[in-house]
């Protein structure tokens, strides 16, 4: 279940990458709140605390609009690509109750036959979910699997409440037999056998001091 968190948080006025810039250098992060039919409602966050919070993927926040309370779910967010800061938060208004589609992390568990290793194929599943119990993840067990098993997004148990929006037929996971990399090995015999071949080749100071 999703945990709810309380913001402060305040009403943005200026807009641009200017103002995004100061607003940024203040410890702040600006954000946009869409929803129901409304307006957008360009706001400002407190960065620490923000950043706290959408460690966990969707993660829904109670927001102190200026002393009105919204429920928000942490839809996007966009990262400086080298700092990795955040610059930018989009949120969803929902309601108590309501359903939201949302990509839940797949989890794998235990441990397949031996000698056999599993490839996950997916690493999220869409999901249809009560916004106020929306799952850490879902867990995909692979105890006991042998060569050859795949898991599929329709064999995936979901949490209580959930409904699968995914295609039933992705595969989450494979398990296989690791493929030996055979290539090292026929390159260091080729460059023997050539050097073994060079070797037969009497050099010419070899032929000089044979004459």
């Amino acid at each position: 279940m999703a945990d709810e968190n309380n913001l402060s948080v305040k009403v943005r006025t200026s807009f641009g990458k200017g103002a995004a810039r100061k607003i940024r250098a203040a410890d702040q992060i600006p954000a946009v709140l869409y929803g129901h039919g409304d307006a957008p409602q360009h706001l400002t966050l407190p960065g620490h605390e923000t950043m706290l919070i959408v460690r966990r993927a969707n993660a829904v926040i109670t927001l102190d609009v200026e002393g009105r309370t919204e429920l928000a779910l942490v839809k996007d967010i966009q990262r400086d690509p080298v700092r990795q800061v955040i610059e930018h938060v989009d949120l969803i208004s929902v309601r108590r109750g309501e359903k939201v589609s949302v990509e839940v992390p797949v989890h794998v568990e235990g441990e397949s036959a031996p000698g056999t290793i599993n490839v996950v194929e997916t690493t999220t599943l869409e999901l249809e979910v009560e916004a106020t119990h929306i799952p850490q993840n879902v867990v995909v067990s692979i105890d006991g699997l042998e060569e050859g098993a795949q898991i599929t997004a329709a064999d995936v148990t979901l949490p209580q409440g959930a409904t699968l929006v995914s295609d039933p037929e992705t595969l989450v996971l494979a398990v296989q037999v690791p493929q030996l990399d055979l290539t090292t090995d026929a390159v260091d015999d080729e460059d023997g056998d050539a050097a073994e071949a060079e070797g037969d080749v009497p050099s010419i100071e070899d032929e000089e001091r044979s004459e």
